[in-house]
């Protein structure tokens, strides 16, 4: 209780440090005293939620140590098709955890309640699909599927199995993004007509070469099975930086694109763009990867009954001379808002009333009769108020220190499992943001504009030759 007290107290000066405009971080603090309060709840054992892992990569043991700090859940299971992994999941986790290279085990468990999916991305709708189907809720990380084509499968499966499905795009529970949301909405940065997203790396970890263990070998690792039993000779670079092959991951674009995506569609909400196209090349990174280390895309937003029109613009760059940074700005007509991790700043600049007159203009250029005539006019039609920039101050917002919005997403699916509650992140909204990342690596592969139809969720020009 006495650290639950400090938490409550330290949120007033950590959230919402304002300028002379009449905001209040009032409704944040409320969430956050919920959602403190659903932590300190006791629960018994039948209300224990029993957990799998399926894919103890990096993300797999982080999305763990992630949920188990949430009382209530408990790891069963982990599943890799690698030894190492199973045998450190055992060192971390206890003697007690059940490990398995053969995913199918875990979902004929009768004491595993729900699955964490966080393989390589060909392996994601496959696996999420036959856990619907036994019983389980399913908790995929982004993207949600490989290819755009097997969507729609997924979505139809949850359906009729009406089985919770979480993606994770922990964005979606972040609350600087719903703060973010709320101030947009309300027209703090005028009416948004653009976004740009940079994502700049500058390191071979950064760039996916991740290290290798020494045993990465066929006796270690099932290589059989990752590729679906497909033979396939052996390359454990295809197995330990599987994000550099576009026939196991998504590159820069399922991997970096897709969390903007998320986080825009919600605060937006946004069903999708109608084109994409983009453009990029491999010109450092040359390891042995078909994926490029630079990429560019542009994406349309056409005016629904949600948002008017905008333009997304992304960027992405593993050889970057800036280092590594990160940066997103919703830019309005009366405003920027740039995010940095769980916070974000608005910057004002309101056009005044009055059209300007002289300086970088052709006044200069008429005769000194014509000159004046033109100035006493324009003084006649705007008083000196007019001609003011009346901008109001900045505005920062920041989650308190030590916040994790994968915490609040994982505590958001597990208490969708209790109650019935619907998830943050459906089947629908994961797949609308996984889509423009699938369709501006289409575009990149096939040199060509990809349209979408978001509310149909179906290509417009689809290709025999779909990534």
């Amino acid at each position: 209780m006495s650290s639950r007290r400090k938490f409550i107290k330290n949120i007033g000066g950590a959230f919402t440090i304002l300028s002379a405009s009449s905001l209040t971080n009032l409704a944040a603090q409320k969430t956050h005293e919920r959602k403190i309060i659903e932590l300190e709840k006791k629960y018994s054992s039948n209300d224990t939620i029993r957990v799998a892992v399926i894919g103890m990569g990096i993300i797999g043991f982080r999305n763990t140590k992630t949920f188990l700090t949430i009382p209530g859940v408990e790891l069963v299971a982990c599943c890799d098709l690698y030894d190492g992994r199973l045998q450190h999941s055992k060192e971390l986790f206890g003697e007690h955890i059940f490990i398995t290279k053969d995913y199918h085990e875990i979902l004929e468990r009768k004491d595993i309640d729900a699955v964490i999916i966080c393989t390589s991305d060909n392996w994601h709708n496959t696996i999420s699909i036959d856990a619907m189907r036994k019983g389980k809720a399913v908790y995929c990380e982004k993207p949600m599927v490989h290819k755009i084509e097997q969507g729609l499968e997924v979505i139809k499966v949850q359906q009729e199995t009406k089985a919770i499905m979480q993606v994770g795009s922990q964005r979606v529970s972040n609350i600087a993004y719903s703060k973010a949301k709320e101030l947009i909405k309300a027209g703090e940065i005028g009416e948004l007509n653009c976004i740009e997203a940079s994502f700049d790396r500058q390191s071979a970890l950064g760039a996916w070469q991740y290290t290798m263990p020494k045993d990465g070998n066929e006796k270690n690792v099932d290589w059989i099975r990752y590729n679906h039993n497909k033979y396939i000779p052996f390359d454990a670079k295809k197995f330990f930086w599987w994000r550099n092959y576009k026939e196991y991951g998504t590159g820069m674009a399922g991997d970096l694109f897709v969390h903007l995506l998320s986080g825009l569609h919600f605060i937006t909400d946004s069903k999708g763009p109608s084109k994409i196209s983009a453009s990029g090349d491999l010109v450092y990174w040359k390891d042995g990867r078909n994926v490029p280390d630079v990429m560019t895309a542009i994406l349309h937003y056409p005016e629904t009954k949600e948002h008017k029109s905008f333009e997304l613009m992304l960027r992405a760059n593993f050889i970057s001379g800036e280092n590594d940074q990160m940066s997103t700005k919703y830019i309005g007509s009366e405003g920027v808002l740039e995010f940095g991790w769980n916070d974000f700043t608005i910057k004002h600049s309101k056009m005044p009333k009055a059209t300007g007159i002289g300086g970088w203009d052709a006044l200069d250029t008429y005769t000194l009769k014509m000159q004046q005539e033109l100035m006493n006019d324009y003084n006649k039609k705007f008083s000196e108020a007019d001609k003011k920039i009346n901008n109001t101050n900045n505005i920062t917002y920041a989650a308190p220190e030590g916040y994790s919005d994968s915490h609040d997403h994982f505590n958001n699916f597990f208490e969708s499992i209790r109650t019935g509650k619907k998830v943050v992140e459906d089947v629908s909204f994961g797949f609308r943001a996984a889509v423009p990342s699938l369709a501006c690596n289409e575009s990149y592969y096939q040199k060509k504009i990809i349209e979408w139809d978001a509310e149909k969720m179906q290509l417009k020009n689809p290709s025999q030759n779909a990534l």
